[in-house]
C-alpha cells in the first residue's frame, strides 16, 4: 500500500502536515488519534483517565495495527511509537516519516499535555518522555525530515522529494 505515516512528539506538527501533504499529493487524510475517539466516542485524556496509561497505550496499538487505508497520509499519536506491532504494521503499508523537532522549540509550542491526551508517565516531565521517545521515533523511521524552524510548506516540498526517491 502507498501510505506516508507521519511520527513525531506531540506539537511536532503531524496533523497539520498531514493535511497540506495529503491534498498536494491527492491522497485522503487519516489522524489515528480521531479515529480512536469516533471508535470510542471518548476524548483521548478520557480514555487515558479511564484506562491508565497502559490500557490506552494497548488500545492505541491495537487500533492503530488494524488500519488500512491506501494512498493516505496518517497522522499518527505521538504515543503510537510504543505500539510495536502497530509500528510494525505502518511500516509494511508505507514509509514512516519522523518530524524531528528540537526540545526547545515543542517545549515552546504545547500547552496544557494533559488536556491534549499526552501520555505521560507518573513524574515525568516533557524532557523525559522527548529523550524516551526519540530513540523510538527514530529506529521505525524510514525518513526522518528536520522540522526546526521550518514553515510548513518547506515541509511538505522536503517530504515530497525524498518520498518519491
Amino acid at each position: 500500500m502507498n501510505n506516508i505515516i507521519l511520527t513525531g512528539m506531540p506539537g511536532a506538527g503531524k496533523s497539520t502536515v498531514g493535511v497540506v501533504l495529503a491534498k498536494k499529493l491527492g491522497y485522503s487524510f487519516l489522524d489515528s488519534d480521531l479515529v480512536i475517539q469516533e471508535k470510542t466516542g471518548k476524548l483521548l485524556y478520557q480514555l487515558i483517565e479511564e484506562k491508565g496509561e497502559a490500557g490506552f497505550l494497548m488500545l492505541e496499538n491495537e487500533m492503530n495495527a488494524s488500519l488500512e487505508p491506501d494512498c493516505a497520509v496518517i497522522a499518527t499519536g505521538g504515543s503510537a511509537v510504543y505500539g510495536k506491532e502497530a509500528m510494525e504494521h505502518f511500516k509494511q503499508i508505507g514509509k514512516v516519516i519522523y518530524l524531528k523537532l528540537p526540545y526547545e522549540e515543542l517545549k515552546e509550542r504545547l500547552g496544557d499535555l494533559h488536556e491534549r491526551g499526552v501520555v505521560l508517565k507518573e513524574g515525568f516531565t516533557l524532557l523525559d518522555l522527548y529523550e524516551e521517545r526519540t530513540p523510538l521515533y527514530e529506529k521505525y523511521a524510514d525518513i526522518v525530515i528536520d522540522c526546526e524552524e521550518k514553515p510548513i510548506r518547506e515541509i511538505v516540498e522536503e517530504i515530497k522529494l525524498k518520498y518519491y526517491r
